[in-house]
């Protein structure tokens, strides 16, 4: 399994804050960060990074949402939905139907996994594994 978020950075922006957004996304699995010129990429390829998210699809009640946008989405190995950069520096997962749903740009979440309904099931669980 790989995951990665990946958020652009306008002129204005800390970059310092915006790494901080996607961090409060992940769990407490290791991640690499790259930071390019205009760029953020933080990807991990531990499973503990998405407990978080999970988490807070489960607490926020809405898995049947996440799952029906990782369906929509998917192709072949991978799927890429967006989340929402001002709801992510608070450390809440909001996912995103469109790019203008976040006016500073969404952090794109891509997970790719040679089992990648099985991996769409466990973040979208209704019941403990």
């Amino acid at each position: 399994m790989s995951l990665e978020l990946r958020a652009s950075l306008s002129r204005s922006e800390d970059p310092e804050k915006v790494l901080k957004a996607m961090k409060n996304l992940l769990g407490e699995g290791e991640c690499r960060v790259t930071n390019e010129t205009d760029t953020i990429i933080v990807s991990s390829s531990g499973r503990r990074c998405l407990e978080r998210i999970r988490d807070q699809l489960r607490d926020r009640r809405v898995r049947s949402a996440a799952r029906r946008l990782f369906l929509t989405r998917s192709e072949g190995v991978g799927v890429s939905i967006m989340l929402n950069r001002q709801a992510a520096s608070e450390g809440i997962v909001a996912l995103c139907n469109r790019e203008d749903e976040s006016p500073l740009g969404p952090i794109y979440l891509k997970l790719e996994s040679d089992h990648l309904g099985t991996l769409m099931d466990w973040l979208t669980a209704y019941e403990v594994w």
